[in-house]
């Protein structure tokens, strides 16, 4: 075997690309720098270190007697409320998501823009923030439970009707032909063909929303909601860092719990 390798040719530079590349990360560096000029810092007060040094002993000494006190109003029964909260909007919306999904699964129509249509009317209802919608139902109903369950519901119905509908998009189209041949209506298609392949994806898309519900529903409180968040911006406006302390360490508690058990029952679906 011949040891003399030749070298092969240099490749060329692209001196236009290398150029482009240059302008875009100056203009970025030059975009920055200016951005940062309309910041009005004041800086750090002579008190920052006091009271950062209050809230991180807060946080490392929680208030244990705020965990049950038997009120109502404990950590406890806030964190419940919250699940229930979270529960109840994502079931809502899980049902309401279904018709949705069919009209927007472009494999059941025979004209593209049908799918379409209620792909628009999904994105527009995915663009409305919880916290919008909160502020919008406390109006209509009053602050409570009430205004977060609507608000996750409606917000949810966007996000869980597009998973639904790529799941229908997915599906064989066997059974469901094989039910046609069998002399089935199209109802009989969705009942004992369609449904029973879909539910492994329903269930395993309801039991992923219902996880960030449960996120979503801890920030809701915040703005008067129901949940735990109002109980920590009312801690925060008071500057109870012992009880903030305990409040963050039971949603760190719940969120990990649920993400758990959610992940549990996925992986026995899937």
């Amino acid at each position: 075997m011949d040891t003399t390798m030749k070298k092969l040719p240099a490749k060329p530079v692209d001196r236009k690309k290398q150029a482009a590349h240059w302008l875009i990360a100056i203009a970025t560096v030059v975009i920055i720098v200016w951005s940062c000029t309309g910041i009005n810092f004041g800086g750090i007060k002579a008190t920052a270190g006091q009271i950062a040094g209050a809230i991180f002993a807060g946080i490392f000494h929680p208030d244990w007697s705020y965990v049950y006190n038997g009120s109502g109003e404990d950590l406890i029964s806030q964190l419940w409320q919250t699940i229930c909260i979270a529960f109840l909007g994502t079931f809502i919306s899980a049902i309401i998501s279904l018709p949705f999904a069919f009209w927007a699964a472009h494999t059941r129509h025979k004209h593209w823009y049908t799918s379409r249509i209620a792909k628009i009317v999904l994105a527009i209802i995915r663009s409305f923030p919880e916290i919008v919608l909160a502020l919008m139902f406390i109006k209509a109903v009053g602050p409570g439970s009430a205004a977060g369950v609507l608000a996750l519901g409606f917000h949810s119905v966007g996000m869980l009707a597009k998973l639904f509908s790529e799941a229908i998009e997915n599906l064989e189209e066997g059974p469901n032909e094989a039910v046609i041949a069998a002399g089935g209506s199209k109802f009989h298609v969705i009942m004992f063909s369609t449904m029973p392949n879909l539910m492994p994806a329903l269930i395993s898309n309801t039991l992923y929303r219902f996880d960030v519900s449960i996120r979503s529903a801890s920030i809701l409180g915040l703005v008067g909601a129901g949940g735990i968040g109002y109980p920590l911006i009312i801690a925060l406006q008071y500057r109870q860092w012992d009880r903030v302390g305990i409040i963050l360490l039971g949603i760190i508690i719940m969120v990990v719990i649920i993400d758990w058990i959610s992940g549990w029952i996925r992986k026995k679906l899937v």
